[in-house]
Order: structure tokens, then sequence, then C-alpha cells
């Protein structure tokens, strides 16, 4: 057997096959999809011109979706898939859109609310202070000062008291048993409770009000030590109101003599000139009784002063009472006299 060509070319030309003619050509193995495969970063595509079959190639046969479970990257519903992507191959999937959103820092809330609260706080406490000087310079007390016009308070309304008016009627005070005048406490030398000086007097101080009275026995200068029975008094107080306006009330307080359901009867009359409110209230006795009470009330701001004549003439004597409208002009004299000096 010869053979044939240079034993020295080591190439040698191709052989026919031995056994038949040559097998026809195979398409190309598809490059398989890897599951594991990393997604190029945002704006890192694929080769724009990836590998593939050559020209006249059949194509390669359609590719079962994901590999080992997994789904194809770019599928809908797959979280992290790069939306509008083609499955499979082709060109490079942008996977850093389906990493998550990198958000804005925002401010915290709790930071927020922690200025709001300092905010808020500091009105709190400026509002606080602010009170607290209120309170002390007395802006929010419920107890509105006393209007009490320079009217102060005397142990001794007596020593006060005008009698001038009295006197100038004929009327004087009685003779004390004791030679002066006082409260009658009982003091060494005093008169005794039976015999009370004359005039007579008391008062007290309290939180809110000063009460000051004054009792005054009179006697006509023309009855004579053999007449009969008589007595007449002059009851007057004073009352300094610290707490309480006394007007709202004043008016009704004498108003209401008006109104009583007794045998005795009452005319009530507003005066002027005395005050800030003065009302006349007198009794109204029949002709022929020798009895007179007339009260005469005067309210000037916060004080609250009130003078009382109060006489019985027995018809064995032989002194009559002055008339009503007599008794009311001596009580309006010594009134405003006596007020006068309460202011001083």
């Amino acid at each position: 057997m010869s053979n044939t060509g240079d034993q020295n070319d080591p190439f040698p030309a191709p052989q026919p096959p031995a056994y038949g003619p040559p097998p026809a050509p195979q398409p190309p193995v598809p490059a398989q999809q890897n599951p594991y495969a990393q997604p190029f970063p945002q704006g890192l595509q694929g080769p724009r011109n990836p590998p593939g079959p050559h020209p006249g190639a059949p194509s390669a046969p359609p590719q079962v979706p994901g590999g080992y479970g997994y789904p194809t990257p770019g599928a809908p519903g797959v979280p992290g898939a790069a939306h509008g992507a083609p499955p499979g191959g082709g060109r490079g999937v942008d996977l850093l859109s389906a990493l998550p959103p990198i958000e804005t820092p925002r401010r915290s809330t709790a930071s927020s609310a922690s200025g709001w609260l300092w905010a808020v706080g500091g009105a709190v406490a400026a509002t606080a202070i602010g009170a607290s000087v209120l309170f002390a310079t007395g802006a929010f007390s419920s107890e509105p000062d006393p209007e009490l016009k320079g009217y102060a308070y005397r142990s001794d309304l007596c020593a006060a008291t005008s009698l001038t008016p009295f006197e100038s009627a004929g009327y004087k005070a009685k003779p004390s048993p004791g030679g002066g005048t006082g409260s009658g406490s009982g003091t060494p030398g005093a008169p005794s409770p039976s015999s009370p000086p004359n005039p007579q007097h008391s008062g007290t101080r309290m939180n809110s009000m000063d009460s000051m009275w004054c009792n005054v026995s009179l006697a006509a200068d023309n009855a004579g030590p053999t007449a009969g029975y008589s007595s007449t008094w002059v009851y007057s107080s004073a009352t300094l109101h610290k707490k309480a306006d006394p007007a709202p009330e004043f008016a009704d307080i004498y108003r209401s003599y008006e109104k009583q359901q007794t045998s005795l009867t009452y005319k009530v009359e507003p005066v002027s000139g005395i005050g800030d409110e003065a009302y006349l209230i007198t009794r109204n006795d029949a002709p022929s009784n020798n009895n007179s009470y007339v009260i005469l009330a005067v309210r000037d701001g916060w004080m609250t002063y009130q003078s009382t004549w109060s006489s019985y003439t027995s018809s064995s004597s032989g002194t009559k009472p002055p008339a009503p409208a007599e008794v009311a002009t001596m009580l309006e004299t010594s009134a405003k006299e006596t007020l006068k000096r309460l202011q001083r």
C-alpha cells in the first residue's frame, strides 16, 4: 500500500469520512441563562451586539422561562425587575432601578414635635410668670376694693354724733347716772346694768365690716318732774362694708317696710342731698296717738348709716311730741353733720 503525499507534511489533507457522506452542520447551542447572574449596574448595559448565530443559521428554540425554578429577570410582578426590559437574552437589563428608591432625608417627626413642645412650654411658662405677678399685685382678686369715701371706724360713735338739731328743738340728753358716757361694760365705778350710761356706745371691727352704734335718751326741756311717763330715744348706727357693696340691697331693705303685713303701716320716700341715696321711713300712727317712729337711712359708697327717732308720751303728760316732718328735719340735719365728722 503506497503512501500519498509528503510524509513530512504535518498537516495532511482532510480525509473523507470512512462511512457515508459528511453530516450536516449543527446549529450552535444557544447560551443558557444563568439563574445566578447579577444585573448590570445602572448605566452599564450589556453589549450592544451580543453574540448570536451566524447569518443563515437557524433561530434558537424558545427558552423555558427562568431556570432552576427562578423567574426570568424583567418578568412582570417580580420585585426588582427592570420595567420594560425584555426577558431572556438581548440587551442588558438595568437593574439598579430594582433597588429600593433612595428617599430624601426628612425632618424627624420627634424633632418637629420637640420643637413645638419647646415653643408651647415657653408660652406656658411666660403665662404662668405673668399670672403670678398679677396674683401678687391683686389683679386677679375676686374681692373688689371697698369704696369707703374716707369714712373711718370710730370706737365711740356718740362722740361723732351731732345732737345740735335735737337740742335746738327743745330736747337734751338725760343725765347719765354715772355722770358721763360709756358702753356699760361693768368696769369699776361704772353704772350698773339697770342704770346704763347715757349716751351709750359700742362698736366692733370684723373681717367683712366695721360697725358702730350710739343710743341717746332724750328728754324735753319743758317736762316737769311730775309729768307723766315719756320716753324719747335716738338710735344711730354706721357700718363700713369691706367685702361686699351694699348698693344692690340697700333700697330693698327699706322699701320692704311698705310690704309688711302687720297692723302697723309705713311710708317710704327718697331723700335727696345726703350721700348716694337716702330714704325716710315713717310709721303711720293715728293723730290721737302720741307715738312717733321715724327712720333715716343713708348710703354713701360702701358706708351705710341709719338714725332712728322713737318716742312715746303718755296722755297725762303735758308735752306733745313733734310731728313726723319735724323729726325728719332733725334727723337729716344731724346725719349730715355726723357723716362729715366720720370722714375726718
